[in-house]
């Protein structure tokens, strides 16, 4: 939130408050969503695109991160956590933590990019 008005000495002056953002408020949903979804279309028996799951990680940990602007780990975790997890709790291989550092590295992009826009 902006708040604009006179300094001491009377000079115009804009301050902003760092209040709730609502933005993040929509963007937690989306990414517990969008991670569960990838997770979910990565764990079927007849599902062998890995690359597609990459690409998923890797956009939407990176949009995600790009609009929000703060907290890439946070992204990072609630995108990428769930396909391990699905993976390793049903007796799949600990290979699937590869899915955290390829959304970290979305996320990191991604967080890269917002601070380079504003």
């Amino acid at each position: 939130m902006k708040i604009a008005g006179p300094d001491a000495e009377g000079r115009p002056t804009t301050v902003t408050t760092r209040g709730g953002r609502p933005a993040e408020r929509t963007l937690v949903p989306m990414a517990l969503l969008l991670g569960l979804g990838v997770a979910w279309m990565d764990s079927r028996p007849g599902f062998d695109a890995t690359g597609i799951t990459v690409v998923l990680l890797l956009t939407g940990t990176l949009a995600v991160a790009a609009v929000s602007g703060r907290r890439p780990w946070l992204w990072a975790m609630l995108i990428g956590a769930w396909t391990p997890i699905l993976e390793i709790g049903g007796g799949g291989s600990p290979a699937s933590l590869a899915a955290l550092v390829i959304a970290g590295v979305g996320a990191a992009i991604g967080y890269l990019i917002a601070r380079l826009v504003r």
